[in-house]
């Protein structure tokens, strides 16, 4: 596994005084996603989470219709590449639309964002529960608190956390969380937390895999309030512990 931070040595200096001081900085590093050995696209990562990475990342591209057709996944640290082997006859190019991720690195293919939704995995959260779902992710976020680089992203169902990931990048750790639902490692059926703003691509990406409450520190866009209502998410802003801002399908949220 590739070390997640460096520590460097830096210098403090005030109006009173200069002194050395040592912090930790995030890896950013350069991935490659493969599907059957075929180059498909790159992204800076946070090195964690990455099988569940690469399968998102594939997902939101159009190339991954469901868990059914997930074979494997195989890293390469060396040649920084990650490698998705899927039960897919022909590998097509996508109509990609670059989104408002990070610098406009993300992108998701057109059919991804223009086609129908399906319908959702119901579920319903108290906000007791949302108070105690906020609470862990910041408890578990521990690597924010340490470079203050990273967003964090969180999966709670059935009264527990039971996904979380970080990445220098909203819409990766989110990826993160789809790629850990499609191998399996959770239902849509649940809410999802992130530390970052709900844009299009955030909220699209949680439409399609069917997760119907997703919440966020901070704000949304148009856009993503749109894709709310059109896939009929439950869409939380500014959420803290001690309140929420419902912007859609507020029925969800027992009080």
């Amino acid at each position: 596994m590739r070390p997640i931070t460096l520590e460097l040595e830096t210098i403090i200096r005030t109006p009173a005084e200069e002194r050395q001081h040592f912090e930790e900085v995030i890896q950013e590093v350069p991935y490659k996603i493969y599907l059957n050995e075929e180059p498909i696209g790159s992204s800076m990562v946070l090195p964690t989470g990455l099988e569940e990475f690469g399968v998102g990342f594939l997902y939101a591209q159009g190339y991954l219709s469901g868990p059914e057709v997930v074979k494997e996944v195989r890293l390469c640290h060396e040649r920084g590449g990650i490698f998705v082997y899927a039960d897919i006859e022909k590998i097509e190019k996508k109509d990609l639309i670059v989104t408002s991720g990070c610098g406009g690195t993300g992108k998701i293919s057109r059919d991804f964002l223009e086609r129908d939704f399906e319908p959702l995995a119901e579920y319903q959260i108290s906000l007791k529960e949302i108070r105690s779902f906020i609470l862990e992710v910041l408890k578990t976020s521990d690597l924010q608190r340490r470079t203050h680089c990273v967003h964090g992203c969180g999966f709670w169902s059935e009264g527990e956390l039971k996904l979380f990931y970080e990445d220098v990048g909203r819409h990766n750790a989110m990826d993160k969380i789809v790629g850990a639902i499609l191998l399996g490692k959770a239902t849509p059926k649940g809410a999802v937390y992130t530390t970052g703003r709900l844009t299009s691509d955030m909220v699209l990406k949680c439409a399609r895999i069917g997760i119907p409450i997703v919440m966020s520190r901070t704000a949304t866009s148009s856009l993503g309030l749109e894709i709310a209502r059109r896939a009929g998410i439950t869409l939380v802003c500014y959420a803290r512990p001690d309140r929420i801002n419902v912007f859609h399908a507020p029925e969800r949220i027992k009080i």
